[in-house]
């Protein structure tokens, strides 16, 4: 009988939050207000992990060196596997990587030409304004898909954030365009290349089959990625279960992070956390 899975009875020797974002990419707060924020929630080693984009951790590491806690530099790179996009985050990175940093902006010029793309299809539904407005609310160099939601619950198309990804944002609904991003491979080489780990964004979000799942892991871990997102803001307990045995059987380190955007979602906070379950190596367990 396999033995069940539990969760640590000791605490981890530090309070760790290792995904979030900030308004350098499509977070919310500035990246010193989101590290002020994370020191007063308790989190003593943050990673700021904007989406292809690395701007902000100049300016969180010299917040981070005011409040006292440790500022992890990363990065969430957008990836497409088998037709489907995933996410993969670059832990202890470089930012100053060439080879990243090349691979980057590659990411950031299909992002703009698909925010084009995304206000075109909407005002072929008779939604117009949409490209310009999430223009003016990306404060770097990321127009998202998170920036059209808000201008569209701002417009009554919808109640919420998670509403219009529901309703515009998914296949086969008004908005949507289909990503074209880097291969997992390359992904890795950018990551390795610059120092870093790399490790599965919240893997139980992706709609796939358990054994599609599976094979994507198996694939990640042969490239040489070093670790899973076990514990993530929008896992259930029993994913961070379910995680932590994909972890261990595939030897992949146990990475937690909460994939923080802004207190305007209540339901994901900084340091917001489960522990880790049993039996898992923590992904900063050589740190």
């Amino acid at each position: 009988m396999r033995p069940r899975i539990g969760y640590n009875a000791a605490p981890m020797n530090k309070h760790y939050d290792l995904h979030s974002h900030s308004l350098a990419s499509d977070g919310t707060l500035s990246p010193s207000a989101l590290v002020q924020l994370a020191a007063s929630a308790g989190v003593e080693v943050l990673a700021l992990t904007d989406h292809d984009e690395t701007g902000g951790i100049a300016e969180a590491r010299e917040a981070a060196d005011k409040v006292g806690i440790s500022l992890v530099a990363g990065v969430e790179i957008s990836v497409s596997w088998q037709k489907q996009t995933i996410h993969v985050v670059g832990l202890n990175i470089d930012p100053e990587s060439s080879p990243l940093q090349a691979g980057l902006a590659r990411i950031r010029e299909y992002r703009n030409w698909r925010a084009e793309e995304m206000g075109r299809r909407l005002a072929k539904h008779g939604i117009h304004g949409g490209w310009e407005a999430a223009s003016q609310l990306a404060k770097g160099r990321i127009i998202s898909r998170t920036h059209f939601a808000h201008f569209l619950v701002a417009q009554g198309h919808a109640k919420t954030v998670r509403d219009v990804f529901k309703s515009f944002l998914k296949p086969n609904k008004p908005g949507y365009v289909p990503g074209d991003w880097a291969s997992l491979e390359e992904t890795l080489a950018w990551i390795h290349g610059a120092g870093g780990q790399a490790v599965i964004a919240h893997p139980a979000r992706y709609t796939m089959t358990a054994t599609r799942r599976r094979k994507l892991i198996g694939e990640f871990a042969a490239l040489g990625g070093e670790g899973l997102e076990v514990v993530s803001g929008s896992h259930s307990r029993g994913d961070n279960f379910s995680m932590a045995q994909l972890a261990r059987h595939f030897g992949l380190k146990a990475s937690a992070g909460s994939d923080f955007h802004g207190p305007e979602n209540p339901w994901v906070m900084l340091g917001k956390l489960e522990p880790l379950p049993d039996g898992c190596i923590p992904i900063w367990a050589d740190w």
